[in-house]
């Protein structure tokens, strides 16, 4: 059965590890920061960080944004759990917002009857490399004051009007490199930014609020005039994980073309096909394609019928406002409707023959 999740890994990267491995310089260094410059290439923008987890990325933002107990935020229930559970570490207070049941965005409309004086910030998720209303939402922002952060966990690559996600006018853009993302590191993240006071503020406690250019004297000793006043975390990326993000990026647009060909393939498939209907794009936007989304009259039956085609179909994620978690367990007659009729199913890299495919695929 072809997967709906595939780990890619370049070839030869043996000795490369190996010289790592055994040169005594295993932490942040040279391939660290080349990979963060890559990243900026891509992205087109120079305030990118990297970190050792998507988890070390959000909390990294909360903290940056100086976020504390009892804040409220607007968030998403139509997403990973890895993108609030943060928010449950820090004790914030979850507004959910609810979703366009044809596409799984969040809606514009439903966040600014929420936002209120206590509102801190909106985390805008991009449902499985589908991004969402992001024009709207940064309006919502700017209008009212708010941050807004993009969460591209599952979006590296994915374009609004032909520019690349994490350069889009949002506040915060992060991404996840966890081993099914494009690109992987095994685990990991990124932060990009807008502003550069933020940036320079998550750089220090992405390393414990360490100043690394003053945290020795000259010798070498920990200074103690360098104070430390910020809250800070371990999250550097390792250099083993550094660089096979690095070789991964020398990879990273042929495999996203490979996955839009794909979903061009289904694209054709599923508009001849009873019972089913593509996942409706925002406007001017190309997804990165790391699932094809389909609504489905009868999830279930379309579950089960792809399966038996081959293609492995899946919920991917569960709506988060019914965990206890979150202390918000509100009814949502968007997420119900999305949730009860999305189905993604394979679209990646590692498959792209025609013939794997069927012209008459199955009715409904």
């Amino acid at each position: 059965m072809i997967p709906i999740f595939k780990p890619y890994m370049p070839n030869d990267l043996t000795t490369e590890l190996e010289d790592i491995l055994y040169s005594g310089k295993l932490a942040f260094g040279k391939n660290g920061r080349e990979f963060e410059q890559k990243l900026s290439n891509y992205i087109d923008n120079e305030k990118v960080l990297t970190v050792s987890s998507y988890n070390h990325a959000l909390l990294i933002v909360l903290s940056t944004l100086g976020l504390r107990p009892g804040d409220e935020v607007i968030a998403s229930p139509v997403s990973c759990l890895a993108s609030n559970q943060p928010f449950a570490i820090k004790g914030l207070k979850v507004i959910w917002a609810d979703v366009e049941p044809d596409t799984g965005a969040m809606s514009p409309d439903d966040v600014k009857s929420k936002i209120t004086k206590d509102t801190k910030a909106i985390f805008h998720n991009h449902y499985c490399g589908y991004l969402g209303h992001i024009n709207e939402i940064n309006v919502l922002g700017k209008e009212h004051g708010i941050p807004v952060i993009d969460d591209c966990i599952e979006a590296f690559g994915s374009k609004l009007n032909n520019k690349i996600a994490g350069n889009l006018g949002t506040d915060i853009s992060v991404f996840s490199f966890q081993t099914v993302r494009l690109p992987n590191t095994i685990d990991g993240g990124a932060l990009v930014f807008n502003n550069e006071e933020l940036f320079q503020k998550a750089k220090l406690i992405r390393d414990y609020g360490i100043d690394r250019s003053i945290f020795r004297d000259e010798l070498n000793e920990i200074n103690k005039s360098c104070d430390i006043m910020l809250e800070g975390y371990g999250a550097l990326m390792s250099e083993i994980n550094s660089l096979i993000g690095l070789r991964q990026i020398d990879d990273i647009e042929k495999l996203i073309q490979k996955q839009r060909k794909n979903a061009s393939l289904w694209d054709n498939i599923i508009d001849e096909t009873k019972g089913l209907s593509k996942l409706k794009l925002s406007l001017n936007s190309t997804p990165n394609y790391w699932i094809y989304g389909v609504i489905a009259k009868d999830k279930q039956v379309a579950i089960r019928n792809f399966r038996e085609k081959g293609f492995y179909a899946t919920s991917v994620h569960i709506n988060n406002n019914i965990y206890s978690v979150f202390n918000n367990k509100i009814e949502l007659k968007g997420v119900n409707e999305f949730m009860n009729h999305f189905v993604a199913i394979p679209c990646g890299w590692w498959f792209a023959n025609k013939e794997q495919y069927e012209s008459n695929f199955f009715s409904l």
